[in-house]
């Protein structure tokens, strides 16, 4: 009879831990539902705003294919042929359908797929701006860590000095540097341009290192900040006083208690930051001579082509929205509180 308990005990603890993953499945899954709800209607909102553009703008295809001299009777009829004579919600469902297809439209100045324009240089923007968050994140991570586990001596105070010091560095001035220090002084990485991982990921590295660099500070300044503010919040709470007083070790108190309650900040921050160090990095892609989302978007922009910035401002919600929706994930996971609606 005593072989019955030591049977019974594996199988007690994989049903434990079966019902666990269970239960942690239905979480993630209630926050993926709730997170959608939410999403959805922010993202139709938000490109009907975005199709309401063109009417807000006053510009027409016409203007820019036939000039401020065009006749009434030459702009009518141009702006038949774009179906820019249709009432405003007809011509916004069929736009709508197509966004949802993946189809952006077409451009005004050169009759080009926008689709394919923004492709073009997303991969660019992308690239350059995931290393950058990596970089912002590792770093931001150590700095803030080290700040709050050393909070109130030199060590911190100087590391919330530093922080403050790059996050007033404008990324262009930073980028200048850079490229004045570590491409021409050093020649360690060219100085513009890019070549993409299917070339190359050694090649891609060395062309994407600099760009990522200058634009990780913001991050880094950001994560640093929030991650040592929640983790001295939850230094104070009593849970790890408790923890303290049953003697348990700084180690294990700070990955068991203080990590898991401490990070939500920082990873809350990360929620637009990604899309913004896509879309927001015009003139440090300029000096790096990238031609990638950030540029494109100028160049819409200043040339006038309505579908091809509201091209832009869909794919700009769009990473918007699905990252955020990364982030409520890895929160639900991660930190105790948001499971707990929190």
């Amino acid at each position: 009879m005593s072989t019955t308990p030591q049977a019974v005990t594996p199988a007690r603890r994989r049903g434990v831990a079966a019902a666990r993953t269970r239960h942690a499945l239905l979480r993630l899954l209630a926050v993926l539902a709730r997170s959608v709800l939410i999403f959805v209607p922010v993202f139709v909102v938000a490109t009907f705003v975005t199709f309401a553009l063109r009417s807000l703008s006053g510009l027409s295809p016409a203007r820019i294919q036939l000039g401020e001299e065009a006749t009434p009777e030459a702009i009518a009829r141009v702006e038949a042929e774009w179906g820019l004579d249709r009432p405003f919600l007809v011509q916004y469902a069929d736009w709508f359908g197509g966004v949802l297809h993946g189809q952006l439209g077409t451009s005004w100045t050169n009759g080009a797929d926008i689709s394919t324009l923004i492709g073009l240089g997303l991969g660019v923007s992308l690239s350059v701006a995931t290393f950058a968050l990596v970089i912002g994140v590792l770093v931001g991570f150590l700095l803030g860590t080290v700040a709050a586990v050393r909070r109130t001596t030199w060590i911190d105070r100087t590391i919330t000095g530093f922080v403050t010091l790059i996050s007033v560095m404008p990324a262009f001035v930073v980028g200048i540097v850079l490229v004045a220090a570590f491409a021409v002084g050093l020649g360690l990485f060219p100085a513009a341009g890019y070549v993409p991982a299917s070339e190359g990921v050694g090649l891609w590295l060395t062309h994407i290192t600099l760009p990522a660099v200058a634009l990780s500070f913001d991050v880094i300044a950001d994560v640093a900040r929030q991650l040592r503010g929640g983790l001295i919040a939850a230094y104070r709470e009593n849970y790890v006083t408790g923890a303290v007083v049953r003697g348990l070790s700084p180690r294990r108190i700070f990955f068991g208690h203080v990590l898991r309650n401490g990070l939500g900040p920082a990873l809350a921050t990360l929620g637009l930051k990604f899309p913004s160090l896509v879309g927001a990095s015009v003139v440090t892609e300029w000096i790096f001579g990238l031609q990638s989302f950030g540029r494109f978007a100028n160049d819409s922009a200043q040339s006038g082509d309505v579908p091809a910035v509201q091209g832009v401002l869909v794919v700009s919600i769009a990473l918007v929205v699905a990252f955020n929706l990364i982030v409520n994930l890895v929160l639900a996971r991660v930190t105790p509180a948001s499971q707990r609606g929190v």
